[in-house]
């Protein structure tokens, strides 16, 4: 298989160039994706919802106390980390978000002091950026493949990812939207990474972005990188019982499963 890849794919007494396998792989692994999302909004959000699948529903309530720990907690480390780096005002930024889904990130964003017109937020799911368009008319969202983006080069002065990667298994189309990323970069810009660096047993649609590979991803760049966020089965045992220990149980670096981190080209 390697072999073919590499001189041309025969399939179907049809002989495909390199490039040519890269597109269909990207095609397939778009459709993987959309597929996977489809299949778990249909187990946990449908008329017939009951049982497990009600307990997965409010699993992402606000007023489910582990759920609200998490995102309350990954808000502050998405604020520190731009702190870290002087970025203590985001009201002049553009601000680009790759998976953007409902646009949540992007509404915190206006909460922090950015302007609607400088968000941008790119989906590949069309009923998610529907609904986004429909909860924040102001910001530009847009249904795009985030590995070819319609967007001129050196566009935005901020760029964040939060838990894409991890839903992408197919390694061309990951470094396709990294380089993506880098591309629209404006000079002194960063890119904000926050994802899984652990796998999830219970899920085979998705898989953990370790260090290696974040570096490997973006080669030649500045990065720094600090885990964060508690592991979410610790979460949802411990915060309903008391925030406070779930605190204090995050700053135990091997109980956590994300990276957040500051990529930005040299």
């Amino acid at each position: 298989m390697l072999f073919c890849e590499f001189c041309g794919l025969i399939k179907k007494n049809k002989r495909y160039s390199v490039n040519e396998v890269i597109i269909m792989n990207k095609k397939e692994e778009a459709e993987r994706i959309k597929e996977a999302y489809k299949k778990r909004e249909k187990d946990i959000i449908s008329p017939e919802t009951t049982g497990d699948a009600v307990k997965k529903l409010n699993r992402y309530s606000f007023f489910n106390p582990a759920y609200l720990f998490m995102i309350q907690r990954m808000e502050w480390d998405f604020l520190d980390i731009l702190k870290e780096y002087n970025i203590n005002e985001v009201s002049d930024k553009k601000i680009l978000d790759i998976g953007c889904g409902i646009g949540a990130m992007l509404r915190n964003l206006i909460k922090y002091g950015a302007k609607p017109g400088n968000l941008y937020g790119i989906d590949l799911l069309s009923d998610r950026i529907e609904l986004a368009k429909k909860l924040n008319p102001n910001i530009d969202f847009r249904c795009e493949d985030c590995s070819n983006l319609s967007f001129e080069d050196g566009s935005f002065d901020i760029i964040m990812q939060f838990t894409v990667f991890t839903s992408i298994l197919d390694d061309e189309m990951k470094n396709s939207i990294a380089k993506e990323m880098l591309r629209l970069l404006k000079p002194g810009g960063v890119i904000v990474w926050y994802d899984f660096h652990k796998d999830n047993p219970n899920n085979k649609d998705v898989k953990g972005v370790r260090e290696k590979e974040i570096y490997k991803l973006f080669n030649g760049c500045d990065i720094y990188l600090k885990k964060v966020t508690l592991a979410p089965p610790i979460t949802r045992f411990v915060a309903p019982l008391s925030f406070s220990l779930a605190y204090l149980l995050e700053k135990m670096k091997f109980l956590n499963t994300h990276y957040i981190g500051i990529i930005r080209k040299k």
